[in-house]
């Protein structure tokens, strides 16, 4: 048995505390098993959860993961006392690999999370090296109230909005305050905060340096924790503009939790951003196979494969995501971007009205390509008229600055465009990263100027 999936623990009891300790210690112990080399996969949180609160049989759920063993598990409150129950399976036959009941207190639920992480490997007959048995034993708070906020952070920043970021930053800072020395919840932080200028309004001058603390405080209390890495390696990338000392990062999160989606994933961007992008599909997709049911994984990979040129292969992708959720975040942003370059300009405006819609903090940015498609259809005034609603909005919220250069480029105002993307770069605006791998800016590719930003961002050298 190489590849395992944890099942989310079934909460049986009507309890919201309980139901955010469940989620975190289901999260725990597959967090604990993705650092085995041994194991060749542990499906990720999110495709996991795509089974939570539903009865599903074991066996199909196994096998539509692709994975060998499946822990189901049932968690119910008696008096002041927890009841767990847990059965490890074989999903080729359902046959009963190994199982236990527990009573225990809540003080005490650390230890019943380790010996069940144990068993399964003792169970599955895993060879595991000094490193990584201590690895399995390290435990990052003692503190339960600690752990259920913590976890509720968690849940909130799965759902990728601006809103539900900050509300997970609370969470992590009141588990912060409980316990100051707990690591996770620094990570947790600084992932909030690389976010929020993507998903949200904040400025990334603002964001970052907070992203960049959290994440070296982190690191002070476990030099070893892979989610630091991960968000030391965007904090490279993003405000530094060392892409070099990222994918060293990115390499460093990858070996330390080689089964880490998000690793892969975030690691997949960004060589896609160096047009890298046999290795980013590569990466993108053994994220996907370690978490198969991720929306963001999904839409991803249908972006990187539309900056590679494989258009009809992207749409492909983005539909099937769209089909898992159809008012997911930025879907309909790249199926535009395609149809755009497919000079599809009719389509490519619907798509972008559709993001505008659904948008969740981010509605200038479905503006600022709504004014792109008018410019490109000859509809000059139109995409004018945006462009200045844009600017004057500005002063009052975070507008991307690369974006506003796209639409000025678009226009034929080239002088301008490049003032905006060196604002771009003094602002550390991170859709700077793309410059490289979006087509719009062809056109002035071999302009000197926008040889020289590449330089300076890192992107060439």
């Amino acid at each position: 048995i190489k590849s395992i999936a944890v099942l989310p623990f079934e909460n049986v009891s009507a309890d919201s505390d309980l139901e955010y300790l469940s989620d975190g210690i289901t999260e725990s112990i597959i967090d604990k098993l993705a650092q085995l080399p041994s194991l060749r996969k542990v499906t990720a949180r999110s495709s996991v959860f795509k089974y939570k609160g539903k009865e599903v049989d074991p066996q199909s759920a196994g096998r539509e993961l692709g994975v060998d063993a499946v822990l189901v598990s049932r968690m119910s409150r008696y008096g002041d006392g927890l009841s767990i129950d847990v059965e490890l399976m074989k999903v080729k036959d359902s046959s009963r690999i190994w199982g236990k009941q527990y009573r225990t207190k809540l003080p005490e639920i650390f230890a019943i999370q380790e010996e069940i992480t144990n068993s399964i490997t003792d169970n599955l007959r895993l060879r595991l090296t000094g490193k990584e048995l201590e690895r399995m034993r390290k435990r990052y708070t003692e503190n339960t109230e600690a752990f259920v906020a913590y976890s509720r952070g968690r849940y909130f920043w799965n759902k990728r909005t601006e809103q539900d970021l900050k509300r997970a930053i609370e969470y992590f800072e009141q588990a912060l305050h409980i316990d100051r020395n707990y690591a996770l919840a620094y990570t947790g932080l600084s992932h909030s905060y690389l976010l929020l200028p993507e998903y949200g309004s904040l400025a990334p001058k603002e964001a970052y340096p907070k992203a960049k603390e959290t994440a070296m405080k982190a690191l002070e209390i476990d030099e070893m924790l892979a989610d630091a890495h991960v968000s030391l390696a965007q904090l490279k990338r993003r405000y530094d503009y060392d892409w070099v000392a990222a994918e060293r990062e990115c390499k460093r999160a990858i070996k330390l939790n080689p089964n880490y989606s998000t690793a892969h994933h975030w690691y997949g961007y960004d060589l896609m951003c160096m047009t890298r992008f046999s290795e980013a599909i590569r990466q993108i997709r053994r994220a996907l196979e370690l978490d198969p049911y991720s929306l963001v994984i999904n839409r991803n990979l249908g972006q990187v494969l539309y900056r590679a040129g494989r258009y009809d292969e992207a749409i492909e992708v983005l539909q099937r995501t769209m089909v898992m959720d159809p008012n997911f975040s930025y879907i309909h942003f790249h199926l535009g971007y395609i149809y755009l370059q497919k000079s599809m300009y009719d389509k490519a405006l619907e798509e972008f009205q559709k993001e505008r819609e659904l948008a969740r903090g981010w509605a200038s940015r479905a503006e600022v390509w709504i004014g792109i498609v008018y410019a490109k259809m000859g509809q000059q005034e139109k995409a004018r008229e945006i462009l200045t609603d844009l600017i004057e909005r500005s002063n009052q919220e975070y507008i991307s600055q690369t974006m506003l250069a796209v639409l000025y480029f678009s226009l034929g105002e080239d002088h301008k465009g490049f003032q905006r993307l060196e604002k771009a770069y003094e602002e550390f605006d991170t859709w700077l990263r793309l410059i490289r791998v979006e087509p719009l800016f062809d056109r002035v590719s071999k302009d000197p100027r926008f040889k020289a930003l590449l330089k300076k961002s890192g992107l060439e050298h």
